[in-house]
């Protein structure tokens, strides 16, 4: 059973950091794109950031270059996300996803995690 597991979502500070991890497993995703998707309350999901899975390229909303940085390290079957200078608008429910495309479209994710839930105070 295929399953990406997300971590390190939590309650921080405006301009604070955390780094969410997703640990995938039931297969190798060594072909697959990896990234993050987030939705807020109220809002459609949206497309955060994602790794080609050689790792050689990333791709990131406009709303979050700059600040974010996706990782992957495909001998764990794990994708990161290091989220700098959080704004509240950053508050959402983060998943991790995989697919075949690049960059990664919701239409054609094949997996998703849970999500993992970030909040932002001002």
């Amino acid at each position: 059973q295929v399953q990406l597991v997300e971590s390190g979502g939590g309650l921080v500070q405006v301009g604070g950091s955390l780094r969410l991890s997703c640990a995938a497993s039931g297969r190798s995703f060594n072909t697959y794109a990896m990234g993050w998707f987030r939705q807020a309350p109220g809002k459609e999901r949206e497309f955060v950031a994602s790794n080609r899975w050689s790792g050689g390229s990333q791709h990131y909303a406009d709303s979050v270059k700059g600040r974010f940085t996706i990782s992957r390290d495909n001998a764990k079957n794990s994708v990161y996300l290091q989220m700098n200078s959080l704004k509240p608008e950053d508050t959402a429910v983060y998943y991790c996803v995989a697919g075949l495309d690049y960059p990664l479209r919701i239409a054609t994710i094949d997996y998703w995690g849970q999500g993992t839930r970030v909040t932002v105070s001002s």
